[in-house]
């Protein structure tokens, strides 16, 4: 058994990092600080009470494992839960066998503005109803987030609090942030859920003060359960909003409420805000939303087109996703162009109206081939009928049609295996790379194939160019 309170924690550390995941360990355990070992009691120090409640909630068992194993089955552990200047509020003491690690000692603080008999009223949440978790795309951009918003929606104030939400404009802040609301107020109707934006927030006290009515302003935000304020980086050099805010903040946050806030960055590179409040901004977690990929634009076009009830071709949705890359706004303004010029013009939604309505969107429109025309002049050089590439025949000069045009649809669109693989009759992507094989081997070995191979990319080259 050790006997140091640092290299004690140090060996509880080593046991615990066995146990769990990377991540787990690194949000959950890299803040923890061992303060004092004293007669196989250790004391630990932890941020804050939520912090407190998530290790004991998610972690107990490999805790209990950890001390037991270091400091024998006489160890057990003690919490100091922190506030600003690190003063203590709190303290866990140990265990029994049939307990958890930890009982909390500490009466919970007393609401300082809670109205004796307040009576809990319905609150109008403002929220967007057509924001939803359901037409929220999930993509390797947006991953961490969308999985915070969906544990928040099931048990707000039991994790992930606060939720920041931070990325540049566009990118789904605001969608995601008034989802997790929309799947709160459903699966739990007795949640008041409010969503106010810092600007509105700060109008709302500019009224209370000038109405000496700052207690009743206090007395309404704390009836909230979900409290989601978006664009927060505006609460910059707002100096009585951010006190009022600090103070909303820790009483919801000590009574367990959820807090959802929207930045354009992350907490640390906050201008202008008090250091207390960003500080507690990185109490639980911060995701960031990143510009979605070309899978990721691809299905939320035509997710988008799906409910507006119109249907593009692949060449067309692929362009637009192709050239759009900047942010999902973007993308709807295309889609909401593209539909309203089809409409007035009487013409159908083809790859010219794409590249007419783009252009008043994209300043530079990227070079970029899609998989329908490749596959059209494959099929025009073999004079074969373009359907053929993508049935099911298995004639020799199809069968290398078919395999050049995803041989080409490999090296010069950003599409996946398995797009390319759609775009040839729902092919799956172990055709794709069996042909890209296929025609790498018989380049190899067939100059004279090689050859024409060359020459028709510099044919649809020419075309990209043109």
């Amino acid at each position: 058994m050790t006997n140091n309170h640092e290299s004690s924690w140090q060996h509880c550390l080593q046991i615990i990092k066995r146990n769990i995941s990377d991540k787990s360990y690194d949000t959950w355990f890299e803040p923890i600080k061992p303060v004092r070992l004293h007669e196989a009691v250790l004391t630990i120090q932890v941020p804050n009470k939520f912090f407190y409640e998530w290790l004991e909630e998610n972690f107990v068992l490999v805790l209990k494992k950890a001390i037991r194993t270091v400091l024998g089955e006489k160890g057990r552990l003690e919490y100091q839960i922190l506030v600003d200047n690190h003063r203590k509020i709190g303290k866990l003491e140990d265990i029994k066998d049939d307990k958890v690690p930890g009982t909390f000692k500490t009466e919970r603080i007393k609401n300082p503005f809670v109205i004796p008999g307040i009576q809990k009223m319905k609150i109008d949440p403002r929220i967007n109803p057509k924001y939803l978790l359901s037409n929220f795309i999930e993509g390797d951009c947006n991953k961490l987030a969308r999985s915070a918003g969906v544990a928040i929606s099931k048990k707000p104030g039991g994790v992930f609090n606060p939720l920041f939400l931070y990325g540049d404009v566009g990118l789904g802040k605001t969608h995601l942030a008034q989802a997790i609301g929309n799947e709160v107020i459903k699966n739990h109707e007795d949640k008041n859920v409010l969503y106010v934006t810092s600007e509105g927030f700060t109008n709302q006290v500019v009224q209370s003060i000038k109405n000496n009515s700052v207690n009743d302003f206090m007395n309404f935000y704390q009836m909230i359960d979900v409290l989601i304020v978006d664009d927060i980086q505006f609460l910059a050099n707002r100096t009585k909003t951010q006190e009022i805010f600090f103070n909303i903040f820790n009483i919801l946050h000590q009574n367990g409420k959820q807090i959802i806030m929207t930045s354009d960055c992350p907490p640390k590179d906050l201008k202008d805000v008090e250091e207390r409040l960003t500080s507690r901004f990185k109490w639980g977690l911060s995701a960031d939303l990143k510009s979605p990929e070309f899978e990721t634009r691809l299905a939320i076009l035509e997710s988008k087109m799906t409910k507006e009830g119109v249907e593009i071709p692949n060449e067309v949705s692929e362009f637009i996703s192709f050239n759009v890359k900047n942010n999902i706004r973007e993308l709807e303004g295309v889609m909401v162009s593209l539909i309203a010029q089809a409409s007035l013009t009487d013409r159908e939604i083809d790859l010219e109206l794409a590249k007419e309505v783009i252009k008043q969107f994209v300043t530079q429109i990227n070079k970029e081939i899609t998989v329908e025309n490749i596959a059209k002049m494959v099929a025009d050089h073999y004079e074969l009928p373009l359907e053929k590439l993508r049935g099911k025949t298995r004639k020799r000069s199809i069968v290398i049609a078919r395999q050049l045009s995803m041989y080409f649809a490999k090296n010069m669109t950003s599409n996946s295996l398995k797009l390319i693989g759609d775009n040839f009759g729902g092919r799956d992507h172990t055709t794709v790379l069996h042909s890209l094989k296929a025609v790498q081997n018989m380049m190899d070995t067939n100059m004279l194939f090689k050859d024409e191979v060359e020459e028709l990319e510099k044919k649809l080259q020419m075309t990209l160019h043109s």
